[in-house]
């Protein structure tokens, strides 16, 4: 009888898991996850922000006293341990690699400036946000794309997931990235909020398959990251359970839990 793995157990039929589902129905076969990690990051070429070829590599690896972005900035290593959060992060790194890649040159570029400390500064602090907790927002780039994420941005929550609730799958869509996000939702409890992320799409980016959209969304949302100066203020917060059709019994009591779905803060006078 095989031994049970750390990652057994995951259902993977839950919507939130669908951005690295493609990846985790084939590792779930292999023998050896981690060789199956390097074997995928060697067919699919990937490298980071300096042409480096990226491994996965046990945490033990990781040299003593360098941080863990700089590390792979300078070697294309990506130290990984035995548990939930890492391999969520490989996965990650598998279905999003340009989005990873530039978060770990902002990242690194910021602990080669400013060091480590107990502090990470905000723009560390943003990128750090988004690697570990981002889900993206995606809407169509018209009237109903721009009302979706007017009610999200206010916190208008019955508008956006009642009277809205048709716009997903329609006119919205939402991944999720952070590996700590999807951590969480192995265990899901209803005030798991992501930070998210708006990509505005033509509405054509709705007809496209999985893979497709996959790669646009990596490739546009890296881009968006390499030209803007990333700040905390850039995410709008989101009740992932609260997404339309991604847990049962969203009726309207579901969405009055003010201890979850809480009102913006009125800006001081």
């Amino acid at each position: 009888m095989s031994a049970v793995r750390f990652f057994d157990g995951i259902d993977w039929s839950c919507a939130w898991f669908s951005t690295v589902r493609p990846v985790a129905t084939e590792l779930l076969a292999a023998a050896d996850w981690r060789s199956w990690l390097n074997h995928q990051a060697h067919q699919l070429a990937l490298r980071n922000h300096r042409g480096l070829p990226l491994q996965f590599i046990p945490q033990e690896d990781l040299p003593e006293g360098v941080a863990y972005e700089a590390h792979i900035s300078a070697s294309g290593c990506v130290p990984t341990r035995e548990n939930l959060h890492d391999f969520f992060n490989a996965l990650v790194w598998l279905r999003f690699p340009l989005i990873k890649r530039q978060l770990n040159a902002l990242q690194a570029a910021q602990i080669a400036q400013l060091g480590i400390g107990k502090s990470r500064g905000p723009a560390r602090d943003a990128a750090t946000i988004f690697d570990e907790n981002a889900a993206l927002l995606v809407v169509a780039d018209d009237a109903r794309g721009d009302s979706l994420t007017e009610a999200l941005r206010q916190h208008d929550w019955q508008q956006a997931f009642i009277t809205q609730r048709e716009a997903f799958g329609q006119c919205a869509e939402v991944w999720s990235f952070g590996h700590a996000l999807m951590e969480k939702l192995v265990a899901p409890y209803k005030a798991i909020t992501a930070h998210s992320w708006v990509v505005r799409v033509s509405p054509e980016f709705f007809t496209a398959d999985a893979d497709e959209k996959c790669r646009w969304l990596d490739s546009q949302v890296a881009a968006q990251l390499e030209q803007h100066s990333l700040t905390t203020a850039d995410y709008t917060p989101l009740p992932v359970l609260g997404i339309p059709g991604w847990w049962p019994e969203q009726d309207l009591a579901f969405y009055q839990d003010t201890q979850v779905f809480r009102p913006a803060r009125q800006a001081r006078r």
